[in-house]
């Protein structure tokens, strides 16, 4: 009986994205404190949530294969999370306009009744145009991105904020590196183009 696949997920961004391999699998959305440790880098942070997740999920499914994913953007030094608020999102556009942001894309592959996991890290590069303050207004009154990193929703009206994109793989950006994601589920005996 093949293994259970659960995405350790409540984002309709990261399901669109598994949905497109055509694989069969559930959602289950884990609640996790997503605060930041005091000292904690950005990697280490999106690492452990990403497999805080997949652990969260463990514990109710303790026979499947869990994938847990997190994201951040980070400028400066400064980390860029989920906005929550419209005034939240302003300020982080704002911050963001006209430079070159870092989004880190954490994800955790767990085989939980093996205890085994694969984390891997993707980092992808945003170049964001200067933006006037109606321009940021509009977006967000459109796109409403308070659940997104950075409120920032590339697959949608926010390509428009962008100058432009650098890395391996755009679905990282959108919050899942299918790439990655697809050979760590080989190495687990789910290849993806196979009967």
């Amino acid at each position: 009986m093949k293994q259970t696949l659960i995405l350790g997920s409540g984002s309709p961004s990261r399901k669109a994205l598994l949905d497109k391999l055509h694989i069969e699998y559930e959602c289950v959305s884990p609640d996790i404190d997503e605060t930041p440790l005091p000292h904690e880098t950005v990697e280490t942070m999106v690492e452990r949530l990403a497999r805080e997740k997949a652990r969260k999920v463990a514990q109710t499914h303790p026979e499947a294969l869990i994938i847990g994913a997190d994201q951040v953007a980070m400028l400066d030094g400064k980390i860029f999370g989920k906005p929550g608020t419209h005034e939240n999102a302003t300020a982080q556009l704002k911050a963001l306009s006209g430079h070159r942001v870092t989004f880190y894309t954490a994800m955790c592959l767990l085989n939980a009744p093996k205890n085994h996991e694969h984390v891997v890290i993707e980092p992808f590069y945003v170049t964001f145009r200067s933006l006037s303050d109606e321009q940021i207004e509009a977006y967000l009154q459109k796109e409403q991105p308070y659940h997104c990193a950075a409120s920032f929703k590339s697959e949608g009206l926010g390509i428009v904020l962008t100058e432009s994109f650098e890395g391996r793989d755009p679905n990282a950006l959108i919050g899942l590196p299918l790439i990655q994601l697809t050979g760590l589920l080989a190495k687990e005996g789910r290849c993806i183009l196979t009967n």
